[in-house]
């Protein structure tokens, strides 16, 4: 299994889907007199798409067009100095010191287009036109921020009717920054479709693209679009509260070594508060209170991303945040009037492997060689309603299609892991999208890699991964050491990495020869994938088990609760027979308690009592679920 040949081959495979794209024209803005008129081309290799209409509030649509086109560019993958790029700059220097400057631009954009084709490329955003609004999706190049743009109907001053489907659109730098011509006093126009307003041009205007889209990149932009339909909590924020939240980002830097998340403490009853790492800034919300069963404290990352909605902030009415879980996809619903602009952050980029491993077995993988005809006919059936409504309720499509609540739910997770359904999470239904005009090959987005599909292959033999230790380190975080047996090279390997608190992995080793020759530069090897997704599912077995918890025998819990005084931090750990403690204020050092008992059973008993206490008096589980 762990064939170098076999490897090298798997991974030389293409790793990206291509899309033909034909537009009639190039997008644009034209001005005339008094007024604007902003003309976006669909793909004419798809169903026709059409929209007429004069816009109310021009400055409102110029900002968010403008957002989604920062949204769309944005790359906050960590770009570490890399002496290769330079050393390859100065052999191309010497080798094309007798070449003319076009000659030299030429290689080097043929350098670029082999080795990172999107780094000059901005993937054209979905547009729908439906019954009751124009919705524009987009996903980011670093595969860390989703976003969709609603424009309500009614911002519109119709002209005609429009035709209903889906699309792309051509979005070019030259057209955003063509749309930073719309003023207040000028009237604007919005027209969609495959042939607009005829422009005299010389020569053919038609605009052809194939463009090759990673599967990696198509792959999180369906998957964190499906992540909107997990059990989620939500609360509310005014935009005072976002602005405060942007303002201390703005003047604070990140803390080299320091947490770096937005903490979210809900408390029934009480006001909302975002506390921000490590300054320990607490905004709380003035916009109500919690409505909510339960207290929580859950911590989100990808907090700097927000910094990209800054332009849209003096529009926003109201926010509303969905969250699912610590460390888990966030979405972040603006209502501006008529526009609704969804945020949905995952909390990590396509570079963080241990993040991604958890976020993948909350959602069922929807895999090519699936033979559950059930599933197809309940997804046909629903397909079949929403061709003539376009959009409907859970409820509603429950009662048109009679379908089973489970039946319900499993095809519309189908639905939108292929690509054909979508979950409007800001107007809480579900719409008919296809994503491509063909069907997606889900063969190759099953899995990121091959070695990834090796590990969910080992996670699915029986006893073919053992977690040998779990040692907790305070400060530092858990490190796991695990046994995994592969029968195909008969013999075991050890690997063992170190996972911080924000569930990312610092340091990994493993004794497979993949690891010892390329370490963790060409990612990694399939025996650590499988011991973080075994981690991660004994984790999530935890969390939904109420029994395992008169079983556990190692774990480590985490309570906060705060006064006017700040905030107070108590933190239990379970090792076997040993109990530890550890209390104090939050960002100062923590006293050390420990307690050694005779049996597994009394260090349990007693563990599960200090728990038990902490609720008690108001403590909130701050642990990373």
């Amino acid at each position: 299994m762990s064939n170098d040949k076999t490897t090298t081959e798997a991974e030389s495979s293409p790793s990206h889907t291509e899309i033909a794209i034909e537009y009639t024209g190039q997008s644009q803005v034209t001005t005339k007199d008094a007024s604007a008129e902003l003309s976006l081309f669909g793909n004419i290799k798809r169903d026709p798409v059409s929209l007429v209409g004069k816009v109310k509030q021009p400055m409102a649509l110029r900002e968010a067009l403008a957002t989604l086109y920062a949204i769309v560019g944005s790359d906050y993958r960590y770009k570490p100095k890399d002496r290769t790029a330079y050393q390859a700059y100065r052999r191309m220097r010497n080798e094309s010191a007798n070449k003319n400057a076009w000659q030299a631009q030429q290689d080097y954009f043929s350098w670029l287009l082999r080795n990172d084709p999107l780094a000059f490329l901005i993937l054209d955003p979905v547009i729908s036109v439906q019954p009751d609004q124009l919705m524009l999706e987009v996903f980011s190049k670093d595969e860390g921020t989703y976003a969709n743009l609603a424009i309500d109907l009614s911002a519109l001053e119709l002209e005609g009717t429009p035709t209903c489907g889906t699309t792309n659109i051509d979005f070019s730098e030259a057209l955003n920054d063509s749309i930073q011509q719309f003023r207040s006093y000028r009237d604007a126009t919005l027209r969609v479709g495959q042939a607009t307003v005829a422009v005299e041009v010389e020569g053919d205007n038609t605009l052809e693209k194939q463009i090759k889209v990673p599967d990696s990149w198509l792959r999180g932009f369906l998957q964190v679009q499906s992540a909107a339909m997990l059990p989620s909590d939500s609360f509310s924020l005014a935009p005072m509260d976002l602005y405060n939240c942007l303002r201390q980002l703005r003047m604070n830097a990140d803390v080299k070594g320091k947490r770096r998340g937005l903490r979210v403490e809900l408390v029934p009853g009480e006001a909302p508060r975002l506390v921000l790492e490590p300054w320990e800034t607490v905004i709380e919300s003035s916009a109500g209170i919690y409505q909510g069963k339960q207290a929580k404290v859950v911590r989100l990352w990808g907090r700097r991303r927000l910094m990209l909605l800054k332009r849209l902030l003096p529009f926003i009415e109201s926010v509303d945040v969905h969250i699912a879980g610590s460390g888990l996809p966030c979405f972040w619903v603006l209502h501006c009037g008529p526009m609704t602009l969804t945020l949905g952050l995952t909390g990590f980029t396509a570079n963080d492997w241990s993040q991604a491993c958890t976020f993948d077995l909350l959602l069922p993988r929807a895999s090519a060689t699936d033979k559950n005809d059930a599933g197809n006919k309940a997804l046909k059936k629903i397909i079949q309603h929403l061709s003539n409504s376009w959009f409907a309720s859970r409820d509603t499509i429950a009662t048109t299609t009679k379908l089973k609540q489970s039946e319900l739910i499993a095809a519309l997770q189908l639905g939108c892991q292929h690509g054909q359904l979508m979950y409007d999470i800001a107007h809480q239904v579900y719409r008919l999208r296809p994503l491509t005009n063909t069907p997606l090959d889900l063969s190759r987005l099953e899995f990121r890699n091959q070695r990834e599909r090796k590990a969910h292959d080992l996670l699915a033999r029986k006893n073919a991964i053992t977690i040998s230790s779990e040692n907790r380190i305070y400060g530092t975080g858990t490190e796991i050491t695990g046994k995994v047996e592969v029968n195909e090279d008969k013999r075991d390997y050890r690997p063992q990495f170190l996972m911080s608190e924000e569930g990312f992995v610092s340091k990994a080793e493993c004794s497979c020869s993949l690891f010892r020759k390329q370490g963790l530069k060409a990612g990694p090897c399939e025996h650590l994938i499988a011991l973080r997704l075994a981690f991660a599912k004994r984790e999530i077995q935890r969390k939904n088990n109420s029994k395992s918890r008169n079983t556990v025998t190692m774990e480590t819990r985490t309570y906060s609760r705060r006064d006017k005084q700040g905030e107070h931090v108590y933190q239990l750990s379970l090792d076997h027979k040993r109990v530890n403690c550890r209390w104090g204020r939050a960002g100062s050092n923590l006293r050390l308690q420990r307690f050694q008992f005779n049996s597994v059973a009394m260090a349990r008993a007693d563990y599960l009592s200090r728990i038990d206490k902490l609720i008690s008096k108001g403590y909130l589980d701050a642990s990373a679920e």
